[in-house]
């Protein structure tokens, strides 16, 4: 099939490069000229893996196309696909307007019938507002063209979205008519071959099932994360607990490992997205916005611990940062605890050297300049160690997960460990280190 995605951020890029694989022609669209350029050059903007050589591979076959000129893409495809960015607004609202500039885009440049597929996160009644938007427009130009809308949610996962595209574990389609579906389910067959995995609804429940399930997600952190506190003064241990409720399957393991709070570019704006919703339509959610608060005060959870130890004045002090993304397998560091213990720290008084796999130019952006003369960046986890006094475990990527403690002892001025994310046991206490951890 010949398809466009308007888009090559996270979401636009991962599906074209995924469509382009299973032998699709795709076009992938975006208003930045110097980005294209570089993926042209196989410079991609984000951390993937393997992304890289998906893109690379399928340009190279001649299956991926990369464009700044809307009007090139939309000559050759009529199944458009809008990924583009729906960033929060101020008053917590998802802020729609590159969805609707990408609709303005479509409608002043499509030739024959097609059908749009919204793929972006987008409040419930979005995609009629797109299908009127551009029928308005086609309407003034006295154009017969006809349009379909249609929702498709993304479920993938930074770190995984490459096997998360190819095997996905279910294929939510929302749309208007069965032509339609027929269509988007031709489209992903390559990727489903059992077509149980096929989820079919309309378009406003399609379009509620991702900010659902992200919210679902989300609550079980936040649930957890309060559960740890409530351990940490009791002289309970939240990582005994977890295994004791995991194991219910009703339960299960997934997302109930207590921490310092989650961030990423879809559950911080999609809670507070899905409670703009419900407020708006006269309702509170209550939960929800618990789940919130909880997430907000458990950043700064590290921050609060370092400073029961040390006192609050932390000037003199100077701490070592392991982890910066917002999770492992990334290099995306919106919302992330980190700026938040970053910044916590220096307010107090502290120095920082830090190391992240992936992370630390998206990082450097995010924190600010004020603060860029407080920390100190590493190319190595060990040479960011030396004459810290405390080590501060932040994001759980795999090489921080069984360290050589020894060189740890000889680098730090004290053998002391925050560990933000509970990788570490306990019995490490007895090789002479003081362990810090949620919720134990």
């Amino acid at each position: 099939m010949n398809i466009t995605v308007i888009g090559t951020g996270y979401v636009g890029l991962v599906t074209g490069a995924c469509f382009a694989k299973m032998g699709n022609d795709v076009y992938c669209v975006d208003i930045d000229e110097e980005k294209i350029e570089g993926l042209k050059n196989n410079v991609l903007p984000i951390f993937e893996p393997n992304l890289d050589t998906l893109v690379r591979d399928s340009q190279k076959r001649g299956d991926l196309h990369f464009t700044a000129d809307i009007k090139e893409a939309l000559e050759k495809t009529k199944i458009i696909f809008i990924a583009v960015g729906t960033p929060m607004s101020e008053d917590g609202s998802a802020n729609l307007d590159y969805v609707f500039s990408a609709a303005s885009d479509i409608a002043n440049n499509i030739t024959e019938d097609s059908l749009v597929v919204i793929k972006s996160t987008v409040p419930v009644g979005t995609g009629f507002k797109v299908k009127e938007h551009i029928e308005n427009i086609l309407n003034e130009k006295n154009s017969s063209i006809k349009i379909d809308i249609a929702s498709n949610p993304e479920f993938l996962k930074e770190g995984h979205a490459i096997e998360d595209c190819l095997h996905p574990d279910r294929v939510v389609i929302g749309a208007e008519r069965q032509e339609v579906f027929d269509v988007l389910k031709n489209l992903y067959s390559p990727f489903v071959f059992n077509h149980d995995r096929f989820i079919l609804m309309d378009i406003k429940s399609s379009e509620m099932t991702k900010y659902v399930a992200n919210a679902m997600l989300a609550t079980k952190i936040s649930f957890m994360n309060e559960v740890a506190n409530i351990c940490e003064v009791t002289g309970a241990d939240i990582k005994n607990v977890r295994v004791g409720i995991g194991s219910d399957k009703r339960i299960g393991f997934d997302f109930i490992y207590a921490g310092c709070g989650y961030g990423g570019s879809c559950f911080p704006k999609d809670v507070q997205a899905l409670i703009n919703t419900a407020e708006s339509n006269g309702y509170t959610p209550e939960l929800l916005s618990q789940v919130e608060s909880v997430n907000y005060n458990q950043k700064r959870v590290l921050v609060n611990k370092v400073v029961n130890r040390f006192g609050k004045d932390l000037s003199g002090l100077s701490f070592c940062i392991w982890g910066l993304s917002f999770k492992p397998g990334t290099d995306d560091v919106r919302e992330a605890p980190s700026l938040v213990v970053a910044k916590g720290l220096i307010d107090n008084g502290a120095k920082l050297k830090v190391y992240d796999p992936q992370a630390i130019d998206e990082f450097k952006k995010a924190i600010g300049d004020e603060y860029l003369d407080s920390i100190e960046f590493f190319d190595g986890r060990y040479d960011a160690l030396e004459g810290c006094d405390a080590l501060i475990l932040v994001t759980e990527w795999k090489e921080f997960r069984n360290p050589d403690f020894e060189r740890l002892s000889q680098k730090l001025n004290n053998k002391i460990i925050f560990d933000g994310r509970n990788i570490y046991d306990k019995r490490i206490e007895q090789q002479g280190f003081e362990l810090y951890q949620i919720g134990c």
